[in-house]
């Protein structure tokens, strides 16, 4: 496929709808410098200056093994730089996958659906390159991350992991078991294609289903800092009622802003 080809097909063209309406420039960073940037600005998202998530030295390897390395640079204040990043590099070659280890965006351009066009940039990447599926996780008490995940972006869950990191040190996850949901997203699929035209995926019950919700704090972050017991007991809670459901063979279908997770049994119960 020529570039121009690439440019004009509907991944890159839904990206490219994004970066305009967030007012940035997605790319891949190749040089060192850029690399350096990058682990920078991973260090000031994670709170770790000092000790980044991601270092240049690892960057650049992964540069150099063909994966995938990105940033956003901000178009409307340039001075400004750099101001999010996207990394991911691939599964087995067999399952045609990329895992998206690490994506985050600075203060500074909060509110402005930065990451929308970082993910985009990275779906559009991923499909020149015959990589159909890109997975990731996420923490599930984070509520803006769970809609971003399943509405915006159109992800479906894969599977709940408990503790999957271990014991974290960053300033974002510090002092609280790592549980984390593993996400698939489907990068060909109507659904994702109609989720990154902007038409968010809607957790709809289907009739009949005996369909449950799970909630989630409104915002987590600011529970911890407030009350870290209670925190830690959403944690639990969650923990209990997604990955029985999932364990049991259900399902989750979907993301709501106030009623959390909406979890289908396994195929064939009914309500009454």
């Amino acid at each position: 496929m020529s570039r121009e080809q690439c440019e004009s097909s509907e991944p890159w063209q839904s990206y490219a709808a994004a970066a305009a309406t967030s007012g940035v420039i997605v790319r891949e960073l190749l040089t060192l410098e850029d690399l350096h940037d990058a682990a920078a600005v991973l260090g000031r998202i994670w709170g770790t200056p000092d000790k980044p998530p991601m270092g240049a030295e690892l960057l650049r390897a992964m540069v150099k093994a063909e994966s995938y390395v990105a940033g956003a640079f901000d178009t409307e204040h340039p001075e400004a730089g750099l101001v999010g990043v996207c990394v991911g590099f691939h599964s087995a070659p067999a399952a045609h996958a990329m895992h998206s280890h690490i994506a985050g965006v600075t203060d500074a351009v909060a509110g402005r659906h930065v990451g929308f066009a970082l993910k985009l940039h990275q779906r559009a990447w991923c499909l020149d390159r015959g990589i159909d599926v890109t997975e990731w996780t996420f923490d599930p008490l984070v509520s803006r991350n769970a809609y971003f995940n399943l509405a915006k972006l159109g992800a479906c869950v894969a599977e709940y992991l408990p503790d999957f990191y271990g014991s974290m040190t960053d300033a974002i996850n510090r002092g609280n078991e790592s549980d984390r949901i593993l996400v698939h997203w489907s990068l060909s699929s109507p659904e994702v294609a109609r989720a990154c035209a902007g038409s968010p995926v809607r957790a709809a019950v289907p009739a009949g289903a005996a369909a449950s919700w799970v909630q989630v704090p409104r915002d987590v972050a600011a529970l911890r800092r407030s009350d870290p017991e209670e925190a830690r007991a959403w944690r639990t809670k969650v923990r209990d009622q997604l990955k029985t459901a999932l364990d049991a063979g259900g399902r989750v279908a979907g993301f709501d802003k106030e009623q959390g997770y909406l979890v289908l049994p396994p195929e064939g119960d009914l309500l009454p």
